[in-house]
């Protein structure tokens, strides 16, 4: 399928710099981001100062691996505020996770930092074929989550016409395609493939809609759910990164010339890649944990965050800065299983290979006395047929082959699989941690 080439005057100048310059202009802003953190955020002066470092140390760029790193327990063990570098006067709006698993991250924003924001999604979705004056369709969820926000204000400031739809309401979602003819949605993958499915079911072909690109984020996606959601609904499928704890999304995203991985834009962020046992920083093109370093954020300056996303830094391509390989999985999501490392992307790649099943699955992990069980629940295409036993062992003996581990395959009916209609796919049930 066609897409759109940058054309001259579409980039900002510090896309097509030079390494050198980026590594210059990284610098700068990183000497003053430690000297903000250390004067202004207490828990950062006590972290520096028990790591025996000082802002002064950093000579170099290598010599950020001397300072300590930020995991979400200092986010919440300094809830709700008490990682602001600014008085709370000057935070003009506040984000937070859902907190399911004890108190929420609280993240604030200056205006300054509200305007980077914008600036950063509008480059983003400007990578992704988006033009002033095209309609996008917002299918985030909005409020605390930063999705939907921080999607708009970058729709908005790149000059586009925003449909503020947030998630849900798969029908209504399917209406107002037709009726206002987007060109872009900003969406998770796995509810993507949940407006798909709804369009089928409605006698709609999803090639027939205005869609030109999807914009998916929020979620690890495999290559194999990208070659799925294009040939079904006939777009180009882009990758957006970010998580609340640096800004929210943007930090990252494809271009859609290239669609090789997310760039990182490294204006604003540092990234490393560490080692997640022993923290030591690995050198480009080596797997490991995600670590970021904003470079311009007031409110909230994080430092070395410990993202738990596990992927590699690649060279640079369409623009001048490095780029992420697809997340293989989370330091925090994966399995073990029988001593055997399981990431659900995996399952979801070898699902997706087959082509009488749908991309709906999930995982459920079990415990029998001292082993532990795997089940993956998959299923069908609607209207296709199929032998689900001959199925079954189908996936079962590629699982075994390509993860190492054994598994119960059961093949369901269409729609027996719960969806997700707002935010991420509940792709893992593990009862062992009950």
């Amino acid at each position: 399928m066609p897409v759109k080439q940058p054309q001259p005057g579409d980039l900002e100048a510090i896309e097509t710099a030079s390494r050198d310059e980026v590594a210059a202009l990284q610098l700068q802003r990183l000497k003053t981001t430690l000297q903000r953190a250390y004067e202004h955020v207490p828990h950062y002066r006590r972290a520096f100062d028990a790591q025996g470092v000082r802002p002064e140390d950093l000579k170099s760029l290598a010599d950020l691996a001397k300072f300590p790193f930020t995991v979400k327990k200092d986010l919440r063990d300094n809830y709700p505020f008490g990682l602001f570098a600014v008085p709370r006067e000057q935070v003009v709006r506040l984000h937070a996770s859902s907190g399911t698993t004890g108190k929420p991250t609280v993240v604030g924003y200056t205006r300054n930092d509200i305007s980077n924001w914008a600036d950063l999604v509008a480059r983003s979705i400007r990578a992704a074929g988006g033009r002033a004056g095209d309609i996008i369709q917002v299918s985030y969820g909005y409020g605390l989550f930063t999705g939907g926000l921080g999607a708009h204000y970058g729709a908005e400031r790149l000059g586009c016409t925003v449909i503020p739809m947030s998630g849900g309401q798969t029908e209504k979602q399917i209406q107002l395609i037709k009726d206002f003819g987007p060109s872009i949605i900003m969406v998770t993958p796995s509810y993507m493939q949940v407006i798909i499915e709804q369009m089928q079911r409605m006698g709609i072909d999803p090639q027939s809609t205005s869609l030109k690109v999807g914009i998916f984020g929020a979620e690890p996606w495999t290559e194999a759910m990208r070659k799925e959601i294009e040939t079904k609904a006939g777009i180009d499928a882009v990758d957006i990164y970010g998580l609340s704890e640096v800004m929210g999304p943007g930090v990252a995203s494809e271009c859609v010339e290239s669609k090789d991985g997310p760039v990182i834009w490294e204006d604003h962020f540092y990234p490393e890649i560490i080692d997640p046992d022993t923290g030591a920083v690995l050198p480009d093109g080596s797997e490991g944990e995600l670590v970021f370093t904003s470079l311009t954020k007031e409110a909230l300056p994080i430092i070395r965050y410990r993202t738990r996303d596990l992927t590699r830094l690649l060279p640079p391509t369409s623009r001048a800065f490095r780029r992420m390989g697809k997340i293989v999985g989370r330091s925090d999501d994966m399995l073990i299983i029988r001593g055997v490392n399981v990431f659900p992307t995996q399952i979801e790649e070898i699902v997706l290979a087959h082509g009488k099943l749908s991309g709906q699955y999930q995982v459920i992990v079990s415990r029998d006395g001292l082993l532990d069980e795997v089940e993956v629940h998959c299923e069908m295409q609607p209207g296709v047929d199929g032998d689900a036993k001959e199925i079954a062992g189908w996936i079962t003996h590629r699982v075994k082959t390509l993860v190492g581990i054994s598994t119960r395959v059961s093949v369901l009916a269409p729609d027996s699989i719960e969806r997700t209609l707002t935010g991420k796919a509940r792709r893992v049930i593990d009862k062992r941690r009950k």
